[in-house]
């Protein structure tokens, strides 16, 4: 059997570790807390990709929000006037089989120039798009019309 004395002994020592197990935690915990997450700016080629993709899925308000300035107002004012905007975005990419976006470059100190290039079936077309720093991250700013390209061998041609 354990004395009494013996019993206050064991219940002090375990008292001081947790107190001094309560200061290291709170003194160290800092260095070993999770680092609040921090949204990483997206890439110029991120945008484009995230506009791609919320036209192919009919998401308007995920398309708006790829553009600014002109741009962005010219689509709201579209949009306001067409009764079934979704439908058009999807209707307008369900042909495109692929795309291919270069290595953006700065044209200015808050501005990036990309070259699209879109994969039909029986065709290539290349676009300029100009993509604007704003508070949001980059912004799709204007976008020059798609050029026909000539392809040697077509989407979809069988090798030999």
């Amino acid at each position: 059997m354990t004395s009494p004395k013996r019993k206050a002994q064991i219940v002090t020592i375990a008292v001081l570790a947790c107190v001094v197990g309560v200061v290291i935690v709170k003194r160290w915990r800092p260095a070993i807390a999770p680092r609040p997450v921090t949204k990483e700016e997206a890439a110029p080629q991120d945008v484009i990709y995230a506009m791609l993709d919320a036209a192919r899925e009919g998401d308007v308000n995920k398309y708006i929000a790829s553009y600014t300035g002109q741009m962005e107002t010219s689509l709201k004012q579209t949009i306001a006037e067409s009764p079934d905007f979704s439908k058009y975005l999807k209707d307008s990419n369900a042909a495109i089989k692929g795309v291919a976006i270069a290595e953006p470059q700065q044209t200015g100190d808050r501005e990036m120039k990309a070259r699209v290039e879109y994969v039909f079936q029986d065709r290539n077309e290349v676009q300029f798009m100009f993509l604007e720093k704003t508070p949001q991250g980059w912004r799709i700013a204007r976008v020059d019309s798609a050029e026909r390209v000539k392809t040697l061998v077509p989407y979809g041609t069988p090798v030999q």
